[in-house]
């Protein structure tokens, strides 16, 4: 199944501080672990790794969460 996003694209999405865009840098297709905690992931229900326009700030999210911007 293709992903909905791949690397390299500019996503925004709602954090506790509004609304925040960055470029997904990974896209997780197995179970892993991050900042201490498992992430479940899978070829059907992938996380993306998502480095933030503004900050060095990296957040994981699942597709469901994003969409895609210019």
């Amino acid at each position: 199944m293709p992903h909905a996003f791949k690397v390299g694209d500019h996503v925004r999405w709602n954090s506790e501080a509004g609304h925040v865009s960055g470029r997904i840098v990974k896209v997780h297709t197995r179970d892993t672990g991050y900042k201490g905690h498992m992430r479940r992931c899978s070829p059907d229900d992938p996380q993306y790794e998502i480095q933030s326009d503004r900050t060095d700030h990296v957040a994981m999210h699942k597709g469901t969460a994003l969409k895609k911007i210019r």
